[in-house]
């Protein structure tokens, strides 16, 4: 090497290394079993605090994955409510047009039976007209057909026109049953 350090030297200096790490290593020692005597009441505290503190934020995280997971199934929930909301107003107005339409297809029901029921009445009074009118027409038919053979001569015997008068009044008096038993 560069200069010649005198082995004496080398060996002191190596020696005081190790006394002051000897010495240290005991005072260090010392110092901390003079500490762990006189320990601060507060360090306990702060301990204890701190481990309430790891186990709360554990807690809190905890907490916090179930309060995500129920928000999720909250929003969820409100979905599946609108869409029921939805469908439910839906049906509601479908109930409301169909109610409306039944009201409008029984009025119109009622006027088509009163319609119906006004003509049926028409239509049985022109039958009893036309019964009355085909009794007339037989009888006078019979009468024409009964003059025509000879059978009805009203010129040779009033007596005959008397009985003849009785006899229409009975055939009179049919028709008029015939009617009165048609309506």
């Amino acid at each position: 090497m560069f200069f010649e350090i005198p082995q004496n030297l080398i060996l002191m200096t190596v020696g005081a290394f190790l006394l002051g790490w000897l010495l240290s290593s005991i005072s260090g020692s010392m110092s901390s079993r003079f500490k762990a005597r006189k320990r601060d009441p507060r360090d306990d505290r702060i301990r204890s605090l701190e481990a309430d503190h790891r186990v709360a934020q554990s807690q809190v995280e905890s907490l916090t994955e179930k309060v995500e997971e129920l928000e999720k199934d909250l929003e969820s929930a409100n979905d599946e409510n609108e869409k029921r909301d939805n469908v439910i107003t839906h049906q509601q107005a479908k109930i409301n047009k169909m109610s409306s339409d039944l009201k409008e297809s029984v009025l119109k029901t009622r006027e088509l039976r009163s319609e119906l029921s006004e003509r049926a009445t028409e239509n049985i009074r022109s039958e009893v007209k036309l019964r009355e009118i085909e009794t007339e027409l037989d009888v006078a038919q019979a009468s024409t057909d009964l003059i025509a053979t000879g059978v009805l001569d009203y010129s040779l015997a009033p007596e005959v026109e008397e009985a003849a008068d009785g006899e229409n009044d009975e055939v009179m008096l049919d028709a008029a049953d015939m009617t009165k038993a048609a309506t």
